[in-house]
């Protein structure tokens, strides 16, 4: 299978500014996606996305390839990542380069490993499904079938419509969310059906202990803080 590793990022950010760029224990935040992008094994190509001048110096000074310069009509708050990732495929496609899959490698998730890369792609070979995320377990406190939402009397109720609540976490289901760190995905399910994930998703678990999507100061915060824990084992 030929996969492309696409990592995507914009030169604005609301919640910390020039975020992309940021130092992290030396390292300007890109450069730790951009590192393990680049120490995987199995992807065939990395290439960086960005509109932004000062991001594509950077991350060519770091040696990842920015082949073209995204519009910055996809460079806004609100632009889909959906349509940043069919616009490097389309162009490297209009350049005879064409791919089985896609990895999206997103920077605000600087610690997952060129191994946890490998590890997913290997997964995702035999898995037989449009789509492979990394995930999380959902801790039982916020279980879906121990959530509630409001009704239309203006009381609560089970969201997911169970009739009763049940009452032993250990008879909940396990539970996962996305954490941001892989998304893999066949190019025929992002072109054709215009979706990151299609009609069957598989997954790969991260390690919860070194796992952060970096939105916020507090995210920011608590990245320099496992930082200094890598840094003691």
């Amino acid at each position: 299978m030929k996969i492309l590793g696409l990592i995507p990022a914009r030169g604005g950010s609301k919640g910390i500014p020039n975020k992309n760029r940021k130092v992290l224990n030396g390292k300007p935040l890109l450069q730790y996606t951009i590192e393990a992008a680049l120490g995987s094994k199995l992807l065939n190509r990395v290439v960086f996305s960005t509109e932004d001048e000062t991001l594509i110096k950077l991350a060519k000074e770091i040696g990842v390839e920015v082949p073209f310069v995204r519009p910055s009509s996809l460079s806004k708050d609100n632009s889909g990542t959906l349509e940043v990732v069919q616009h490097a495929l389309k162009i490297l496609a209009e350049r005879g380069e064409i791919y089985d899959a896609v990895c999206l490698l997103q920077v605000t998730n600087p610690f997952r490993t060129s191994e946890f890369i490998d590890e997913a792609i290997r997964k995702f070979e035999t898995a037989n499904s449009d789509s492979l995320l990394s995930v999380l377990k959902v801790p039982h406190t916020y279980n879906p079938h121990w959530v509630f939402k409001v009704s239309e009397t203006g009381h609560i109720k089970l969201a997911l419509g169970d009739d009763k609540i049940m009452k032993r976490r250990q008879d909940l289901p396990v539970a996962y969310h996305r954490d941001g760190a892989i998304y893999l995905t066949k190019v025929e399910t992002v072109m054709n059906k215009n979706s990151l994930y299609g009609e069957t998703i598989s997954y790969i678990e991260s390690n919860h202990e070194y796992n952060i999507n970096i939105d916020t100061n507090e995210d920011w915060l608590k990245a320099e803080l496992l930082i200094k824990t890598f840094s003691k084992k």
